[in-house]
């Protein structure tokens, strides 16, 4: 069996691009990993300034702040009484 120089080059051609879609595939996994780790640090992040807000907003209310403070302070108690339910399913 004789392999030509047109042949070589065709079979090399279909080792690189199946070596390059391999890549690209664990390339993309090992990445979608990555944000996955930072997409979770994010959301402890966001639920410690989402208490930290709750907490500030009950402390202006307790000094007598009312109005929009009040307010904001219902919708903050919902949102994060919504937000542990939604958590545990």
């Amino acid at each position: 069996m004789q392999i030509d120089i047109l042949q070589l080059a065709g079979i090399i051609t279909a080792i690189g691009i199946i070596g390059g879609a391999l890549f690209a595939i664990f390339s993309f996994y090992v990445e979608h990993k990555n944000l996955k780790k930072e997409i979770k640090a994010l959301k402890k992040e966001n639920t410690l300034l989402c208490y930290c807000l709750a907490a500030c907003l009950d402390g202006l209310n307790q000094l007598g702040a009312n109005g929009t403070v009040s307010e904001a302070s219902k919708k903050m108690s919902k949102y994060l009484n919504l937000a542990a339910h939604d958590e545990d399913e």
